[in-house]
């Protein structure tokens, strides 16, 4: 199996950290986003998105997207659980995994893709260009302002995000939310359950794979 990786990209670090978290080694390739590796034809054949992650099984099957990949390594490696194991933990898992991604992921792209320069024509992901919209970065700020704000009544009430355990939940928020602080958008003071459980997650030794 091996693993099409890009060091500094979110996505693949969510793939990146389950890894370390299942405690499993798989071959890593780089792909060269700057340089437009994904999108020369020998990468396209993998992955006809043209994106990072990609696990390309022993087989030949390609798996891409994030949650995709760790769904099958979920499966393959099912110890230690990062999904659930009863119905009512994965149901709860998978809908705060997808809240978290839709209103933290999605809206730190919108924010970025639609503000830097360098991105221009490349609004969204993939070989087909994009123009720029700029309303959706302002929009993309409000929507992780009110993420914030309900992440920070949720961990009041819940050690981590998905209950008393730390889930893929947990991944795809902090990697979320180093994402936009990465756009200057840091935690604010008057989200101080978000700093606490940002500061437990951020101790673990997988959120520095």
């Amino acid at each position: 199996m091996k693993f099409y990786d890009m060091a500094l990209a979110p996505s693949p670090r969510r793939v990146r950290m389950f890894i370390a978290e299942k405690g499993i080694e798989i071959e890593t390739v780089q792909v060269d986003l700057g340089g437009g590796e994904q999108l020369e034809p020998a990468f396209a054949k993998l992955n006809p998105w043209c994106t990072v992650p990609v696990l390309e099984l022993d087989d030949g099957t390609c798996i891409s997207e994030a949650i995709a990949c760790c769904r099958y390594l979920e499966a393959a490696y099912p110890e230690p659980p990062l999904m659930g194991v009863t119905p009512a933990e994965q149901g709860v898992i998978a809908m705060w995994e997808h809240r978290v991604e839709w209103d933290g992921f999605i809206a730190g792209a919108e924010i970025l893709r639609n503000s830097a320069k360098r991105l221009r024509g490349r609004a969204l992901t993939g070989a087909t260009s994009f123009d720029q919209i700029p309303e959706l970065a302002e929009r993309g700020k409000k929507r992780i302002a009110a993420l914030l704000e309900m992440l920070d009544t949720r961990f009041g009430e819940s050690e981590y995000l998905a209950g008393d355990a730390f889930t893929v939940a947990d991944i795809t928020a902090l990697i979320a939310i180093d994402f936009v602080r990465r756009q200057k958008l840091e935690i604010p003071a008057d989200r101080p359950h978000v700093k606490r459980w940002h500061d437990l997650v951020s101790a673990r030794p997988s959120a520095s794979a």
